[in-house]
């Protein structure tokens, strides 16, 4: 898979949480949940990063027949970009780590 650069926390956050099947409202619960309220989402925000994860492919739409209460889950390939994104934050924060001594632990 071709690097797709930085993700932003928000989309990697959504995709973290269609590790299951979720509609949007439960992405925007899981996403103030995981953060201690520090990030929520509104539906607006929230439904034009699913439609742009959607259009690259990393989420998949599980059900088209009802609108109101459409569900997601993460793709393969959303599955491989989550795991760059992981080798790309633990080699940030080793380096973070080694420059500052560790001293933000």
């Amino acid at each position: 898979m071709k690097d797709v650069g930085a993700l932003t926390e928000v989309s990697m956050l959504i995709l973290l949480s269609l590790y299951e099947p979720r509609h949007g409202y439960a992405v925007m619960q899981f996403i103030e949940e995981k953060t201690n309220g520090r990030l929520r989402l509104g539906a607006g925000s929230l439904y034009g990063a699913l439609n742009n994860l959607a259009d690259k492919g990393w989420i998949i739409s599980l059900s088209e027949a009802d609108r109101r209460r459409k569900e997601y889950i993460i793709s393969d390939s959303g599955k491989q970009v989550v795991l760059g994104e992981m080798v790309r934050l633990k080699e940030l924060s080793a380096i973070a780590e080694e420059m500052t001594k560790g001293a933000c632990l």
